[in-house]
């Protein structure tokens, strides 16, 4: 393998060479390739075993490469005593961008190190340090270097104990900092109420950060007053991460106040924070005179049917939101009528995620009406919604006019061989749809065969999953032939179905003519 790998100096600019048992002795081959190469701009090493011998080896030959500009070290065993050595490499290395030494222990010393470096690089662009144990000391010295680093303006600091001294730090960089763009703070430390007031008051006057992570920050009802505040007069920040918080209905009613008057956020991601009527309501109020949020992300709270109607209302005169995540919501078949009657009126919206609720074939059979008029929406997710073969037939007859949807997730529904052989007639009429995923329902053999017959005639699906579908051998053979005439399905997934001998071996003859295709998972390369 490494031998190959010094193969590539003059025909390959990117090299993966992730999961491969790398050692330390393996990286002696990879540093001459480093010395030598003229085009290799790539090194993927994620998910090895090299340690800090192994990454010294490296960090030498980076002093001198000068084509690298992408380095992936992520899950390895690197800890402190390597991580000086790469500092040491950056301080005279002018082409890598970007370094990810993601869960790697390199801990505060090996922060306070590339800390230094970064004092006088001037390439670097993005830096992953998620799970790194880098701490308040690593946090800091990070802190103190971004005063006067002006290249990097991507940082990864996800998960690392980093408490109230160095989210402090940070609120300093917001006030000097001119080029830092993405800060990713998620699962770090506990939030004080006088840590809010400070770091929150920096984002009102900074003017570069576009992308804040503030996941799983312990950030309360309470605390979210000071943000809001910021969020009116801030100008840049356009992506807002505050997923996995305790926020509520009384917080998200704060932050919809915000979104009346803020006009640069264009996605805010408000997962998993117990938002319920109440604070959807105050939301959807806020969409009505929103211009600029284009992506709303409240999966995993409890909108319901009401919450889903307020949103409906909402989106019929809404002119700027496009994506509207709803997975995990209690939404029923009540509240996917609502939605499917704001399609019908809706252009703006393009993708419609609602996994995991209990809209039932009722749902589905409204959402179907709505998919034959509507122009707009291009993603549309019923995952887990209890929709069964009648469900499926009224979606079929809408595919069969539909132009603009393109992906279709129905997996891990209850639709057997009618609904799939429903599916198998639309996909002859429809011209439009790309992917299209099965998982997990009950087509059995019939049903493979209606899709394969399908597949012969229809020529714009490239993904095609179905996995757990009690397909068996005869369903493969006939997928097998299908895929003979079909020139255009890239990807076709049959995991965990009842394929064996014959089946097997008629997917792997077809491979060999045409594709890669074990009964495990098919792709065209």
């Amino acid at each position: 393998m490494l031998a190959k790998s010094q193969k590539i100096t003059s025909t390959r600019i990117t090299l993966d060479l992730s999961t491969r048992l790398i050692g330390d002795n393996e990286c002696l081959a990879l540093a001459e390739v480093l010395k030598t190469t003229l085009t290799l701009t790539t090194l993927n090493l994620g998910y090895n075993s090299i340690g800090d011998n192994g990454c010294l080896t490296l960090a030498e030959a980076l002093k001198t490469n000068s084509t690298l500009t992408i380095l992936d070290l992520s899950s390895n065993l690197i800890r402190e005593n390597g991580c000086p050595a790469l500092a040491e490499a950056l301080k005279t290395n002018s082409t890598l961008t970007t370094l990810n030494l993601e869960r790697n222990s390199i801990g505060s010393e090996g922060g306070q190190a590339l800390s230094e470096s970064l004092k006088t690089n001037s390439t670097l662009i993005n830096l992953n340090l998620s799970n790194t144990a880098i701490g308040d000391t690593g946090c800091l010295a990070l802190a103190e270097a971004l005063k006067t680093n002006s290249s990097l303006t991507t940082l990864n600091l996800q998960n690392n104990p980093i408490r109230i001294a160095g989210l402090l730090a940070f609120s300093e960089v917001f006030k000097t900092n001119s080029t830092l763009t993405t800060l990713d703070l998620f699962y770090n430390g506990i939030f004080d109420r006088k840590l809010d007031v400070v770091l929150y008051k920096s984002l009102q006057t900074n003017s570069t950060l576009t992308t804040l992570n503030l996941g799983c920050m312990s950030i309360e009802v309470y605390k979210l007053q000071e943000l809001s505040e910021a969020l009116r007069t801030n100008e840049t920040l356009i992506t807002l991460n505050l997923q996995s918080n305790s926020i509520e209905d009384i917080g998200a009613q704060t932050l919809a106040g915000t979104l009346h008057i803020n006009s640069t956020l264009t996605t805010l991601c408000l997962q998993n924070n117990s938002i319920g009527f109440n604070g959807v309501r105050a939301l959807a109020l806020a969409l009505k005179t929103n211009s600029t949020l284009t992506t709303l992300d409240l999966q995993d709270n409890l909108a319901g049917n009401k919450g889903a109607q307020t949103l409906s209302e909402a989106l019929k005169t809404n002119i700027a939101l496009t994506t509207l995540d709803l997975r995990r919501n209690s939404v029923e078949s009540n509240g996917a009528r609502a939605l499917a009657e704001t399609l019908k009126i809706n252009l703006v919206l393009t993708s419609l995620y609602l996994q995991n609720n209990l809209i039932g074939d009722n749902g589905a059979l409204a959402l179907s009406e709505a998919l034959k008029t509507n122009s707009g929406l291009s993603t549309l997710d019923l995952w887990g919604n209890s929709i069964g073969d009648n469900g499926a037939l009224a979606l079929s007859e809408a595919l069969k006019t539909n132009s603009t949807l393109t992906t279709l997730y129905l997996q891990n529904n209850s639709i057997r061989f009618k609904g799939g052989q429903a599916l198998s007639e639309a996909l002859k009429a429809n011209s439009t749809l790309t992917t299209l995923s099965f998982w997990n329902n009950s087509i059995g053999d019939n049903g493979a065969k209606a899709l394969a017959d399908a597949l012969k005639s229809n020529s714009t699906l490239a993904i095609l999953i179905l996995a757990s579908n009690l397909i068996g051998d005869n369903g493969a053979l006939a997928l097998s032939e299908a895929l003979e005439a079909n020139s255009t399905l890239m990807t076709l997934e049959l995991q965990n179905n009842l394929i064996c001998g014959n089946g097997a071996q008629a997917l792997h003859q077809v491979s060999l003519c045409t594709r890669v295709v074990t009964h495990k998972a098919f792709t065209n390369l």
